[in-house]
């Protein structure tokens, strides 16, 4: 177990890297592009940039996901190598032909998507498409081979080039929205044509060859994980078409700003699966997922309520004045990114058993409640009810995903000790918040003081084991994270 779980960190701290350094430099960048874009073309280039993202889900047609799944049921290397070749053929034909397609009624894309008309703007928007789709792919190949060094160094260069180009097409050459989203995926483009050099014949095109098991299994799992994606873009979507495109970007900010959350969730994400799907033993990948999401309740559990309790500093530190409203929906999208996390725990278990027709039925309850949420709450809530819509929905997918893949593979999670633990955070998040002053230096005080209480208050809801295991992993990981 401390193995696996030293795995786990490891792979999980590397692939957080990148994204560490992403969180870094847009904290350090978002001044910058609040006082530059206007709110609409704020929330215009990032309503268009999670548009490449649900649409790069149904592209990939499930097989980025089910080449993951079955890397891991045989090892011999030319057949594996073969199974990436067939993938990356695959993925590759159908984004060509979508970003062609697109491009021919760009204008047109961008009306039904912006409720604007700017066919440059969704030409760039499809170059992303194009790249975002094909980048996963191969990031998937280094994931599986948890080349986490290479996998470090390609992510990082796309971090850094995408900075340099977004801030000179949009501070200094003043290109809006259009400035936004190219600087965006050029970048990509670029690092997705040096990670197909470096993998050479892997990634060759291939006469795709027994495509029906990988189909089977990646074809279920499309609506859902569409589904899922849109529960995180519905809300900026309808605060733009509903509210204005001033509210869109106001939450987007808000989503920007809850990078804790979001950094540990996205590193479990890309770590998760290559490593569950690699446990053999059905006995020590059931302890797996117990102790994994213990210890996950507790690390992204202090991290919301640190957020709930400081919030308001962090907008005001980062963002241009008129963006501080954002602090209203921090909070709520914070905990939805965790829910979200936990999410992805009963997914493997259903990707485990192979049976992933389980998905959709939870993804499609979100989604309705989700948007049943929205119209209440957004009305009498503002920015903040999208992100109230968000935590429900992700709370119903929870439940429902559960119910439905828990005589699967049944694991003995610890369903009483996280429930303290979640109620131990609950208190000191929304008592802080209820009691604790909301502005000046005493305000910042207290609640600081009382988020560096959080690791102490839950220190006795841990056990002696758990306690070993993750000092064990700690003190080991450091050195070796960035072996491949």
């Amino acid at each position: 177990m401390g193995s696996l779980l030293k795995r786990l960190l490891a792979s999980s701290v590397a692939y957080q890297a990148p994204s560490i350094v992403s969180a870094a430099l847009a904290l350090f960048t978002l001044p910058l592009y609040t006082r530059a874009l206007t709110q609409a073309e704020y929330g215009y280039a990032e309503t268009l940039l999670t548009f490449i993202i649900l649409s790069s889900i149904v592209l990939r047609i499930g097989i980025g996901e089910a080449f993951v799944r079955f890397w891991f049921d045989d090892e011999d290397a030319e057949r594996r190598e073969r199974l990436a070749r067939t993938a990356n053929t695959v993925v590759v034909g159908t984004s060509t032909v979508a970003a062609l397609a697109g491009l021919a009624v760009a204008g047109t894309l961008s009306e039904l998507l912006l409720d604007t008309r700017d066919a440059t703007l969704m030409a760039y928007g499809l170059l992303g498409l194009w790249a975002f789709t094909n980048l996963e792919v191969a990031y998937a190949l280094l994931r599986v081979e948890e080349r986490r060094r290479a996998f470090v160094r390609a992510s990082v260069a796309n971090v850094l080039l995408t900075v340099a180009l977004t801030v000179v097409l949009v501070v200094v050459l003043d290109q809006g929205a259009r400035g936004y989203v190219l600087g965006n995926y050029a970048a990509s483009t670029a690092v997705l044509l040096a990670l197909w050099l470096d993998a050479g014949k892997r990634l060759r095109p291939v006469r795709p060859r027994g495509l029906g098991p990988l189909v089977r299994f990646g074809a279920p799992t499309i609506p859902a994980e569409a589904a899922v994606f849109a529960l995180n873009v519905v809300d900026r979507a309808y605060l733009l078409r509903v509210e204005s495109p001033r509210a869109a970007g106001v939450y987007a900010v808000g989503v920007k700003l809850a990078a804790a959350v979001i950094l540990v969730v996205r590193g479990f994400q890309a770590a998760w699966p290559p490593l569950v799907y690699s446990v053999e033993d059905d006995e020590q990948a059931r302890r797996l997922y117990a102790t994994v999401t213990t210890l996950y309740v507790v690390v992204v559990g202090t991290a919301v309520a640190g957020i709930t309790l400081l919030g308001r500093w962090l907008v005001r530190l980062l963002a241009a004045p008129e963006f501080f409203a954002a602090h209203e929906a921090l909070p709520w999208v914070a905990l939805g990114w965790a829910l979200y996390g936990l999410y992805l725990v009963f997914v493997t278990i259903a990707g485990r058993a192979k049976v992933t027709t389980r998905n959709a039925p939870a993804a499609f309850a979100g989604l309705a409640v989700n948007v049943v949420v929205l119209v209440i709450a957004v009305e009498r809530f503002g920015i903040a009810g999208a992100g109230i819509a968000l935590c429900a929905a992700y709370a119903v997918m929870l439940t429902v995903i559960h119910l439905l893949t828990r005589r699967l593979f049944a694991v003995p999670f610890a369903w009483a000790r996280m429930g303290a633990i979640v109620g131990v955070l609950a208190v000191v998040a929304v008592g802080g918040e209820l009691l604790l002053p909301t502005d000046g230096l005493s305000g910042f005080a207290s609640r600081g003081a009382l988020a560096m209480l959080v690791p102490f208050l839950l220190l006795p809801l841990s056990t002696r084991a758990e306690r070993e295991l993750l000092r064990r992993a700690l003190r080991r990981v450091a050195p070796r994270a960035e072996r491949p």
